[in-house]
Formats: C-alpha cells, structure tokens, sequence
C-alpha cells in the first residue's frame, strides 16, 4: 500500500491501535501528525520513529472533549501540511461502569469524545480533503455487538459511531471520500488490559477461548485493516463496520476452544 504524498492524522497516536497505525501509514510513505492528550513522551516517540523512516512527523496536543481543542487540531494540520488525505479516530475514554452506578459526568465525557466531537472532526477534515480522496476511519469495538460488564457507555457510543459512519459514507461519497470503521476483538493494548485490570489474565483467556483463531490481536494487525481502508486498493469501499474480531462475535456459548 502506497502513501507516498499523503498527510495522515490519528487521533490517540502515542500509543496502541493508534501508534501502529501511524506508523504503518508512515512505513508505506505518508507525513502523519500525532495526536496525544498527556504523554509528550511518548509522542515524540512515535514522530522520532517516523522520522527515522523519512517522513514527516508532527506531535500535537489536544483534548477530545473540547470542540475547540480538536479545531485546534486540525488547524495545526493546515497549517503544517496544507491538506489532509487521511482522518483515523482512533482515540476514546469512559469510566468502566454498569448503568445504574454510572454518573452524568461519565456519559455526558463520552458521548462528547466519542460521538458529538467525532463529528467536529469531520466537519474540520472535509474541506482539508478537498479534490484528495479522502479516507476517513473510526475505531470501535466488539460490545457494540456483544455484552461485556461495565461497557455500556462506551459501547453505546460506539455504536453511534458506527451508524454515523453509514451516514457520511452516503453524504461524502460525492466528494470522493471514503468512510469506515474497524471494530477490533481483544487486541493486546495498555486500554484493555485496564479494563482487565487486576482480573486482567481471566479477562484475556475468557476472550481467547471465545476466539476461534484463539488468541489476540496485535496493534499492528489491526492497523493493517485500517491502511487497507485508507488505501487507494479500497477506493470503492465505504459505509462498512469491518469486524477484525478472530471470529468472537461469531461464536455461540457452546463454542469453546478448550
């Protein structure tokens, strides 16, 4: 997959799905602007790599749950760059919670990272794509589909997440640009193995036996499905959820691996 000549964002890109995707894009050519909210660290770490592989790097900052902090964003993109070719959100937060003990405060950060700002991002990247052949892609995950405790909030939202993507696909094609979502099983990131937490090696093998291909996902595995998507190879593919799950979400409790 060629990237040469394109500029790539990817929001959450100091670590994870979002770090292997940078990097990925970066490995088949593209300039990528890094997205972090706290680590610097770790940011620069990651446009040190893609500089060490010849490409442009630009480490920005910025809270997801601000509309003006992701506007920010984008217009470090232009100002950089000029123009966009390649929108990833990869970036989400929620509080782990079943819905009775769920606070507003919990949904109200959620839904506003994870749907309303998703949105503004969008909006911000269109007119950066313009004549481009833009790609845009969202992450989501397997429990928009299948129960997992405490994952109500971010699961609902995801799934608004997913609809949306139907919608732009359909408004933006007329653009010329493509919309999709990749909706990972358990994939071995520092993310899920918070929501794990001290259960972390039960929760892991639970999800492995429910994997036909029995075992996790590796970030780069799944950033291998989002560049595919981003690629000129799926120009004609727009509007789908692809679930890069091991065959989970196909499974009935009578499957076990064991």
């Amino acid at each position: 997959m060629d990237f040469k000549g394109k500029v790539a964002l990817i929001t959450g890109s100091s670590r994870g799905i979002g770090r292997a995707t940078a990097l990925r894009l970066a490995s088949g050519g593209a300039d990528v602007v890094v997205h972090y909210r706290q680590s610097e660290a770790l940011a620069r770490e990651v446009v040190g790599e893609i500089e060490a592989l010849g490409r442009k790097a630009l480490a920005v900052p910025a809270d997801l749950e601000r509309a003006d902090d992701v506007r920010h964003l984008f217009q470090a993109v232009k100002e950089s760059f000029g123009c966009l070719d390649i929108f990833v959100a990869s970036a989400a937060a929620t509080a782990f919670r079943d819905i009775l003990a769920l606070k507003e405060h919990n949904v109200a950060r959620t839904y506003q990272i994870t749907v309303a700002n998703f949105i503004v991002a969008v909006q911000e990247a269109v007119p950066l794509m313009a004549d481009r052949a833009g790609r845009i892609v969202a992450l989501s995950s397997f429990p928009t589909r299948r129960y997992l405790p405490g994952y109500a909030t971010l699961a609902s939202a995801k799934a608004a997440v997913e609809s949306l993507v139907i919608y732009l696909a359909c408004e933006l094609a007329g653009r010329g640009i493509t919309v999709n979502c990749v909706s990972p099983g358990l994939v071995t990131t520092d993310s899920a193995r918070t929501y794990g937490g001290t259960d972390n090696e039960r929760f892991e093998r639970r999800l492995i036996e429910a994997t036909p291909m029995g075992r996790a996902a590796t970030p780069d595995e799944i950033a291998k499905v989002i560049a595919f998507l981003c690629s000129d190879d799926a120009g004609f593919v727009t509007g789908q959820t692809i679930m890069a799950d091991g065959g989970m979400t196909l499974t009935s409790p009578y499957f076990s691996r064991r």
